[in-house]
């Protein structure tokens, strides 16, 4: 073979080299190119699952199903006294004895994983009632739960608890029974979290300082349940009550500052 063929046959392996290669990085290219479109759809398809689960952007905690009844259960109840004066917050003050006193009240150590801040955390901000009996007669549920040191004074609107070194996530500003939920991370708080900052006991059998069986509504219905893990949902209207007679749920209108 001529040297000139020899150079022709080695220019046509080189061409068809250099093709060979140009299809292989265009298919690496295309595959390329198809897997990262893959992945962005994969992630967009996540993305919206998410905020459809959630709701929005903005994700909420799971609340889980409670188990409730209806109270006629428990047979005849008896009609609920008069809620009381409007007070600080728009909501009625009973006019009852508190439950149990602050002497026990956390004093700004963590509890249950809450804290207790300098500023209030609006990034989950909602509200419960809570509603006490004790024997048929009312219960207040204290100003001052959850502020350390706090002193309750009165205000044109009616007693409200100065905050003086601290708020922890959960507290209450006025004795009307609202349990104030302002924390920096949206997570469901329980009764239970609100009684350990009260420093008070409360069980199946243990409300505070009394000892009996436990009833406890929720939003008009029988809570089925250890009290302590009663949810504190956003306009949660939660009752407990301890003794003879029980009481049918007493309710009362949020006002619309909550």
């Amino acid at each position: 073979m001529s040297k000139a063929s020899r150079n022709r046959d080695a220019r046509a392996k080189v061409a068809e080299m250099r093709a060979r290669e140009a299809r292989q990085a265009r298919q690496r290219r295309l595959f390329m190119g198809i897997g990262a479109a893959v992945v962005a759809v994969a992630a967009a398809v996540g993305i919206s699952l998410a905020v459809v689960a959630n709701g929005g952007s903005n994700p909420t905690p799971s609340t889980p199903k409670l188990n409730v009844g209806p109270t006629t259960a428990l047979g005849p109840l008896k009609s609920p006294p008069d809620a009381g004066q409007l007070g600080f917050e728009g909501v009625p003050i009973p006019v009852a004895p508190t439950l149990a006193g602050l002497s026990s009240a956390a004093t700004g150590g963590k509890v249950d994983g809450i804290r207790c801040q300098t500023r209030e955390q609006l990034i989950f901000h909602i509200h419960s009632h809570l509603t006490i009996f004790i024997n048929g007669a009312q219960r207040q549920v204290p100003a001052g739960v959850g502020i350390p040191g706090s002193k309750t004074v009165q205000s044109p609107q009616g007693p409200v608890a100065q905050i003086v070194s601290c708020l922890y996530w959960l507290h209450t500003h006025a004795p009307d029974g609202i349990i104030h939920v302002e924390s920096p991370i949206h997570r469901t708080y329980t009764l239970g979290n609100f009684f350990d900052e009260w420093g008070q006991p409360l069980g199946p059998s243990t409300l505070g300082p009394v000892t009996g069986h436990v009833v406890a509504f929720y939003n008009g219905q029988l809570y089925q349940g250890n009290p302590r893990d009663i949810p504190l949902n956003a306009h949660a209207q939660i009752q407990l009550q301890v003794g003879k007679p029980l009481i049918a749920q007493q309710k009362i209108s949020f006002s619309s500052g909550l």
